[in-house]
């Protein structure tokens, strides 16, 4: 059995981010969504990368090195900073390799095969284009405090403020009506 003790959240619009994702609270409680090499299998599936989990013996470490320097990377482009070569280098070396097998089945549905190494090249590429696309200037962190998901922003105005409505969304919300109430009771 998994000690993947949540629901496969994928909330961030971008394969890469919701990668990140696995790793919540970051500068609080840190929650590590991914514990084991099952875990980590079991995520490539949900993530509709592969349709079946892969050998994962050996590939947690290494995993959770792409998923860091993802985040590091992404946390430099949100604040400006220069990215580090390290993690640059890192996430290339993932990104050049070879990626999941897609088959186009006659009767129009597509399967996904490979090996966890293909299913993080999938996850690098992802970051790759989302650092050096576009897109990055929709790229946010949740709005609130203890949440660290980073998401894409494809709200018309950009004004989305949380990864997700219906945890952080509601959970901010709730929080503010308390702290109103309390003032208004006191």
């Amino acid at each position: 059995m998994s000690s993947f003790a949540d629901p496969h959240l994928f909330v961030s619009g971008n394969l890469a981010l919701n990668f990140i994702g696995t790793a919540q609270e970051r500068r609080t409680t840190f929650i590590e969504r991914l514990t084991s090499a099952e875990d980590l299998g079991e995520w490539t599936v949900a993530a509709g990368i592969l349709d079946a989990a892969p050998d994962c013996a050996d590939a947690l470490e290494p995993a959770l090195g792409l998923r860091e320097a993802a985040w590091r990377l992404m946390q430099a482009t949100l604040h400006g900073e220069p990215l580090e070569d390290a993690d640059r280098k890192l996430l290339n070396r993932h990104a050049h390799a070879e990626p999941p097998e897609l088959t186009l089945r006659a009767d129009g549905s597509v399967t996904r095969g490979g090996t966890i190494e293909s299913a993080l090249t999938a996850i690098a590429r992802s970051a790759v284009e989302l650092l050096g696309g576009p897109e990055r200037e929709r790229l946010k962190e949740c709005g609130r405090d203890a949440c660290t998901r980073l998401y894409l922003d494809t709200s018309r105005g950009g004004s989305r403020r949380w990864c997700d409505m219906a945890v952080c969304g509601n959970r901010a919300k709730g929080k503010a009506f308390r702290a109103r109430n309390a003032d208004t009771e006191g």
